[in-house]
């Protein structure tokens, strides 16, 4: 593998595969002399070790599914990494067909990553067959049998030889999946000046947050941090500490870059308070904090204040 490579998990014709050639593409990518090389690798682990090792200039991973939420295996190598943080990030639309192989015997099971399986589960229970898990939905097609249905990206069919068994097969049209571009920590600012010069103003930032002492109102001490700077916090996930019954991590994602005046107050009133803090990457912004929220996508059974008390007793069941 050469330096200038972006590792990205593979095999070929997974999403990330398309993630790592759309960012290779882009104007925060740098080719070298040779050009791009992408380079698949067959876990997350591998592609954060060969970013770490200086093996590969570049990582691509995916971080969350817009259906499935986080990839867990993704979000923990980050917040283990001391090495390799988030500078980027690349959004691709999710769209699974269903392929067989030419002349296939009786379809008896269908193949994809879980994340596959999960986003066309009527698919599945529609044609009645056994869900069998795969590494990687590219995977599941190049490893496909006489008797298996394969899930996967369109490119897959050409890529392995595979017949069009059914088209966008997922149970919500208009999947995401976020996908981030992982460098060396001792580059990251390299990477993200080149951002700057190609136009990008807005930042996001993942921060870990392990506070040293635990006990009520920590995490709402944490929150308030964010509030009382005007901070905007847009995600907020929980992770075990490794081998620490009770003891937790906070993964925050806010809207500022950590040298801005807001983000960096935060970080200092946290580290006044005792907690313990890691930038897992800073991104370029995003508009979807933008989008008012379709309440068709609300979860089932959430209720508003305009219900009627009867409505509002049986939804929060006081």
């Amino acid at each position: 593998m050469s330096a200038g490579a972006v590792a990205y998990l593979g095999p070929e014709g997974t999403f990330t595969h398309q993630a790592a050639l759309e960012w290779a593409a882009s104007p925060s990518a740098v080719a070298p002399s040779g050009g791009v090389r992408t380079v698949p690798l067959a876990t997350v682990h591998e592609v954060h070790d060969a970013v770490a090792a200086g093996e590969a200039a570049v990582g691509v991973v995916a971080i969350e599914s817009s259906v499935e939420g986080y990839v867990v295996p993704s979000l923990d190598a980050l917040v283990g990494s001391p090495d390799v943080v988030a500078v980027d990030e690349v959004v691709i639309d999710v769209s699974f067909d269903a392929f067989v192989r030419p002349g296939h015997g009786e379809l008896r099971e269908v193949s994809a990553h879980p994340h596959g399986l999960a986003q066309c589960s009527g698919f599945v229970a529609a044609q009645g067959l056994a869900p069998v898990a795969a590494t990687s939905n590219a995977a599941a097609c190049r490893d496909a049998g006489p008797h298996t249905v394969a899930l996967g990206p369109r490119l897959c069919g050409e890529l392995y030889g595979l017949d069009l068994y059914s088209k966008a097969v997922e149970d919500f049209r208009g999947g995401r999946t976020r996908f981030l571009v992982l460098a060396p920590r001792a580059d990251a600012a390299q990477h993200l000046e080149r951002s700057r010069r190609a136009g990008v103003q807005a930042w996001r930032t993942m921060l870990a947050i392990t506070p040293v002492v635990t006990g009520p109102g920590v995490l709402a001490r944490i929150t308030a941090a964010f509030g009382d700077r005007g901070v905007n916090m847009s995600s907020l996930i929980t992770r075990p500490l490794k081998a620490q019954q009770s003891k937790y991590v906070f993964v925050v994602t806010c809207d500022d870059a950590p040298w801005g005046s807001g983000a960096r107050a935060v970080l200092e009133d946290l580290l006044a308070a005792g907690d313990s803090l890691k930038t897992l990457g800073v991104l370029p912004a995003g508009e979807e904090l933008d989008e008012r929220l379709d309440t068709d996508h609300v979860p089932v059974g959430s209720v508003s204040a305009a219900e009627p008390a009867e409505t509002l007793a049986q939804g929060l069941l006081w």
